[in-house]
């Protein structure tokens, strides 16, 4: 599962799907299948706008789709909000899946993985926060110091 979420797109395959996009929006409406191949290699890409570029374009895709159709828009959403650390989003498109296919392996794999980076995250987040709160009161403790030695000296 660590190499869906952690491949990248050939700057040559974005620019050919981005150019068959283009084509097709200056003669109409964007056929499905287009819309969805070029959200795909924009969600591979190793640059956020181009990831969040790629999400809207499988959000639209999402809401115009039948229930039956969803399953690769909400797995690949799933993936992009991982790939910009998004975990919440992630899992929220995840479970989504997990929902209508309780079965499926690939989304359940996907859903450990991003728990795994949620509690990751949780951890660096709860340590950095525990630092500046050590920080913090190292500070105050001197000043307290400081504030009692003068009180002493006068």
């Amino acid at each position: 599962m660590e190499e869906v979420v952690t491949d990248v797109v050939a700057p040559e395959d974005l620019k050919r799907f981005e150019k068959k996009y283009n084509a097709e929006l200056v003669k109409g409406p964007v056929s499905k299948e287009t819309k969805f191949e070029y959200a795909w290699c924009l969600i591979r890409s190793k640059y956020a706008n181009d990831i969040k570029k790629g999400i809207a374009l499988l959000e639209e895709l999402l809401q115009k789709s039948a229930k039956d159709d969803q399953r690769d828009f909400l797995f690949y959403l799933a993936v992009a909000n991982y790939r910009l650390k998004e975990y919440e989003r992630a899992l929220k498109y995840i479970r989504i899946l997990l929902k209508n296919e309780p079965g499926n392996k690939q989304a359940i794999e996907l859903e450990k993985l991003i728990n795994q980076a949620l509690k990751k995250d949780g951890l660096v987040g709860m340590a950095i926060v525990g630092g500046i709160g050590l920080g913090v009161a190292g500070i105050a403790g001197l000043i307290g110091m400081a504030v009692a030695k003068s009180a002493k000296s006068q």
